[in-house]
Order: C-alpha cells, then sequence, then structure tokens
C-alpha cells in the first residue's frame, strides 16, 4: 500500500448500519458516518447543539483541560451569527493580493530550507513552520512570534504522546492572556486589537470572549493543517505525475486543493450534544449525550462520490465536508485554502520532485474503528 493512501475505516458501517459507537472518557459518543446524516445533524443546531460546557463536543472531549468557551465555535446561533458577522471580514483577508503575496514568501523560503539538506522531516521542518508562520498574517503580529510557537510542536492541547495535557494547554492560555493585556496597553492592527475595540448588540466584547476567539484560532487550525501540508507531500511524492497534470492544467488547482481536502479529511470529526430524544439512522439516542458528525465518513460516502476512495484532482462536484457544514463550517477555511493553492503553485513553480524515505502513521483509535489522520514522523527528499 503507498504510504499516502488512506484505507476508509468507516465503510462497512456506514453502509450497514450508517453509524458507529465509541467511548471517550467515560462519555459515550453516537457517531454519524453518513453524508445526508451528518449535513442533516449539522443543520439541526436545535436537537444537536454546540452550546455544551466548554470542552464536551470536542471528540476527545476537553472539559479537562479548559473552561473558556471557544468562540464561535461552541455557540448557537442567533449569538453564533453574531460572532460571524464581526469576524467573517477578518478571516477573508487571505484573499488580498498582499495577504497571498506574503504567504507564497512563506512557503517558498520554507521549501527553499528543504533543497539544502539532504533529508527533511516533513512535520516538523517544514509544515509546522509554515503553519506557525502562517499564523503571524492571519493575526496581524510580528512574524518573529512564529518562532515561539514552533516551539510548541503540533499539537497545542497534546504533549508528544496521545494523552491532553493540561499543562502545555496551560502555556497557550497564558500566552493568550497576555498578548490580550497588551493590545490593551497598546493597540495595534491585529486580530487582539481589532477585538478588543469590536462590540456585538451595542456592548463590547469581554476579555473572556476575545479569550476564547483566539483559543480557536490557534488550536483550530494547526493539527489540521500540518496534516493537510504533510498528507499532500506525501501524495505528491508518490504520484509525481499528479503534480505534472496540475503544471499543465493549473485551472484545476482549485479543483486539486478541494479533493485533497475531501480525501484526506484533515480533522476526522466533531462532537454535538443532544438536546432531547431523538434517532438518527433508525438507532435510538438519548438527550444529553454527544454525536459526532463524522466528516471523515461522510467525505467517503459512495452515494454522493464517484470513485470515494480514488483522489481525482479534477473532480467537479465534490459537496465535502471537510471544513464542516452549515452555520459552523470553518472561519478559518479561506486561510486553510490558500495554504495549500500556494503550497501547489510553489511546487510547480519550482518543479519539485519528493522521495519518501520512511515514514510513521498517525492512527486513531476511535471506538472499533482506527483511522489515519496523517503522519507521526515523514522524512522526504526535496529536489529540484
Amino acid at each position: 500500500m503507498n504510504q499516502s493512501e488512506f484505507i476508509d475505516p468507516f465503510n462497512k458501517a456506514r453502509i450497514e448500519k450508517g453509524f458507529g459507537e465509541m467511548d471517550d472518557q467515560n462519555d459515550p459518543v453516537v457517531m454519524l458516518l453518513r453524508h445526508k446524516d451528518v449535513r442533516k445533524a449539522a443543520h439541526d443546531w436545535k436537537t444537536f447543539s454546540s452550546n455544551a460546557v466548554p470542552g464536551r463536543i470536542v471528540v476527545p472531549s476537553e472539559v479537562n483541560i479548559r473552561d473558556t468557551r471557544q468562540i464561535p465555535f461552541e455557540v448557537d446561533p442567533p449569538m453564533h451569527g453574531d460572532y460571524r458577522k464581526i469576524l467573517a471580514p477578518w478571516f477573508k483577508r487571505p484573499l488580498e493580493d498582499n495577504y497571498q503575496k506574503r504567504l507564497e514568501k512563506i512557503i517558498r523560503e520554507a521549501l527553499k530550507e528543504t533543497f539544502i539538506k539532504p533529508s527533511t522531516e516533513v512535520i516538523s521542518e517544514f509544515a509546522l513552520p509554515i503553519q506557525s508562520r502562517a499564523l503571524t498574517l492571519l493575526l496581524n503580529v510580528p512574524y518573529s512570534e512564529a518562532k515561539k510557537w514552533i516551539l510548541w510542536g503540533t499539537h497545542v492541547f497534546r504533549s508528544e504522546g496521545e494523552a491532553l495535557d493540561k499543562d502545555k494547554a496551560s502555556i497557550l492560555y497564558d500566552y493568550i492572556d497576555e498578548e490580550i493585556d497588551k493590545a490593551i496597553a497598546n493597540p495595534s492592527n491585529d486580530l487582539y486589537s481589532m477585538l478588543l475595540a469590536t462590540e456585538i448588540n451595542g456592548e463590547k466584547l469581554t476579555k473572556e470572549e476575545i479569550k476564547g476567539i483566539i483559543i480557536l484560532t490557534f488550536a483550530g487550525g494547526r493539527d489540521t493543517v500540518i496534516n493537510a501540508i504533510t498528507n499532500t507531500i506525501a501524495y505528491f511524492a508518490e504520484h509525481p505525475s499528479s503534480l505534472a497534470m496540475l503544471k499543465e492544467n493549473p485551472e484545476i488547482i482549485n479543483n486539486a486543493v478541494e479533493e485533497l481536502v475531501r480525501y484526506f479529511s484533515p480533522l476526522t470529526h466533531m462532537g454535538r450534544e443532544v438536546t432531547k430524544n431523538t434517532t438518527a439512522c433508525e438507532h435510538a439516542i438519548k438527550a444529553d449525550t454527544r454525536v459526532s458528525l463524522c466528516w471523515a465518513a461522510a467525505n467517503r460516502d459512495e452515494n454522493v462520490f464517484e470513485d470515494a476512495n480514488t483522489v481525482k484532482l479534477d473532480r467537479k462536484l465534490n459537496p465535502h465536508v471537510g471544513f464542516g457544514f452549515s452555520h459552523h463550517n470553518c472561519l478559518g477555511a479561506t486561510h486553510a485554502r490558500q495554504i495549500l493553492r500556494t503550497l501547489l503553485k510553489v511546487l510547480i513553480a519550482e518543479n519539485v520532485f519528493i522521495k519518501i524515505e520512511n515514514s510513521e502513521e498517525n492512527i486513531e483509535e476511535l471506538g472499533d474503528f482506527k483511522r489515519k489522520v496523517g503522519f507521526n514522523k515523514l522524512h522526504v527528499q526535496f529536489r529540484k
């Protein structure tokens, strides 16, 4: 099997039942696996709510490591829409020409660093630096801040193992508190200052609300973007003809980005809290329990995607849910898409040849399911 191949572990359960089950720290989860059920539940916020105790809708649950509500991620309409209205213009900035030029410079410099090395560990030496340096653009803070973030590693809530790490999480929380205080004392044109000057329904955002927005900005797009970059590199290492096809047909780069997100699904799933007794796939679900909207399973649904287990870079009809769906469609999706588009353009422009030397898979344990979400290590050679 190619190292860039991602087997769909949900296929049998999706076809036969439509759902799966897993235990998450003694808080069971019913996993919705079919595309139509995932989208229906994502849209029905009154039954499947995001407004749970902070951390509970994440799978695995983060209730033991934080009590700050991530905004607007853990808020239901109509307040959810009020938050998005003030945040949407800021998170659309990656479409601006200057932003794109700076992002391209970041990726070109990261790639240039790989050419002088005999081997590159993609996660720590390529994907993580790109993600961290690109985040300085999104927050509109000094580029030098990325050095600090790189030292945190690939996940802001996890230690080097799999366990959630409250001590590590506190590093992020303390850092954000300090940055908000700096912006209070010396306002600038960064995201912290914009939020401090913002009002919702005639009232200024509280420091706790601002902290919730910033935590989500850091955590939501960290390991997901790193996975997306790393998996993309692995794919083109094993499919150089696909990179050549993009060079000959640059007009399909946007299609290619959407297809890579669909196939790799950097975030496996996201939870919701059930507000009343209900059913899904003829399966009874009790109030106050959790479901997960399994994006990865929905993105391989053969009833929606032809040859769902095959990467088709020119796929035209692609209603994937790799960035979520409905009210909670990812605010950072524009930024993530721009990173992947720019990465592909730079790889093509530099005529890059990539060879995998060795790798270590990152496997998620999800009850009876085991899903490859990316790599713990990926050593490659980059050559022009």
